[in-house]
């Protein structure tokens, strides 16, 4: 009764997550879920005032702009220039999306015909190969090995899948991993984009998660880069708005066009009630960003500590609000996130399910507070690993 691409899909890993944590539940297990990306902190208190205002006013009410409102692409812009000093058309060269996920997933309609080729990492986010896989492309999967980095390695591509390439998704500050990379491994992908003929779509949704006095780059600070890409920004994260579904493109004007014409034959735009509370978080002071930080940065560490007194050696991540662990010894990343399920009361996500080549490894989101963290690591203590 399904279409052969719909047959082809694997289970949604969040929502096979979600069935076994229901699961759990239903023993009465009190479960710490650290398993789906989702802020447990609310939406700052100036933002959900702007949207309950904008709501009332009727004129929000009618059909969105395809490509957002003006004024919400001229914040994004400015936003862009104040933080990472880009200077960017708000009409030609930003648009506005319902959410990043809605982003990775319609950006292969436009640039992929049946048979052409687009770069995915893996392990990583599934809809950058599942976007590609239902414009009827073949995703090629660039392999993050912790020995370069978590950075795709460029030179390992062949050059018969070079050949048939239009498009190449990157994600810094990465998930699963929380690996960063820098304007010189950008320099190399605007390089490596020009001689192949690449579109680069660099997914930036957590940008301003970074700790430690990091500040991750913008791919399109990288002289080049305006020519061959875009990238995406999302207010999920940034302003813990997982649930508002509203982000924005910006790059290539060209790239940017094709793209929003892509949009425009699929969905009717974003809320202008939810673009206009966009705007005020996007213009506000940020020290809601900057206080998020400062309360991550504590959650990281009391993990971090948790983990390293059982044995498990992590990096501090720089970024994300994932820890990107590898799993014990006689584990495999499936078994110890059951383990930690079943006997602990834990939900963590098993790194395969992010690719193959996530296996080995297992991530914990920091989306519980202090207290509920350190309850998980004396549970983890417990089961003597």
């Amino acid at each position: 009764m399904y279409s052969d691409r719909i047959n082809a899909l694997p289970p949604y890993l969040f929502a096979t997550i979600d069935e076994a944590k229901a699961e759990i539940k239903a023993k009465g297990v009190d479960v710490i879920d650290l398993g789906v990306g989702d802020p447990d902190q609310p939406t700052p208190e100036h933002i959900v005032d702007s949207m309950c205002q904008a709501v009332r006013d009727p004129s929000t009410h009618r059909y969105p702009s395809y490509t957002g409102m003006l004024e919400f692409r001229k914040a994004a812009t400015d936003w862009c220039r104040e933080s990472r000093g880009l200077d960017l058309d708000p009409v030609s060269e930003t648009l506005t999306l319902i959410g990043s996920k809605e982003g990775v997933a319609h950006i292969p309609l436009a640039f992929i015909n049946p048979g052409d080729v687009a770069l995915c990492p893996d392990p990583a986010y599934p809809v950058y190969k599942i976007g590609t896989q239902f414009a009827g492309g073949e995703a090629h999967i660039m392999p993050l090995l912790e020995e370069n980095g978590f950075l795709p390695d460029l030179d390992a591509i062949p050059k018969d899948i070079l050949g048939r390439t239009k498009l190449m998704f990157l994600n810094y500050p990465n998930n699963p991993t929380s690996a960063t990379a820098d304007k010189k491994y950008f320099e190399e992908v605007v390089q490596f984009a020009r001689d192949n003929d690449i579109v680069v779509v660099h997914d930036n949704a957590y940008s301003e998660m970074t700790y430690d006095g990091y500040k991750a780059p913008s791919f399109l600070e990288v002289d080049g880069a305006m020519e061959v890409g875009m990238e995406l920004f999302s207010m999920s994260k940034t302003y813990n708005m997982t649930g508002w579904r509203l982000g924005f493109a910006v790059g290539n004007k060209d790239i940017i066009a094709g793209f929003g014409k892509a949009k425009s034959n699929i969905d009717s735009g974003a809320f202008n009630a939810v673009q206009m509370a966009g705007i005020t978080a996007l213009s506000s002071s940020q020290q809601c960003v900057a206080d998020m930080n400062k309360m991550y940065t504590e959650r990281r560490n009391v993990l971090l500590k948790g983990l390293d007194e059982m044995g498990i050696d992590v990096k501090p991540p720089k970024a994300t609000f994932y820890i990107w662990a590898p799993v014990p010894s006689g584990y495999d990343s499936i078994g110890f996130s059951k383990l930690l399920l079943e006997n602990a009361g834990i939900v963590a996500t098993p790194g395969v399910g992010f690719g193959k080549h996530g296996e080995g490894y297992i991530r914990f989101a920091l989306t519980q507070s202090v207290d509920r963290l350190s309850e998980a690591v004396s549970r983890m203590s417990e089961l003597n690993i």
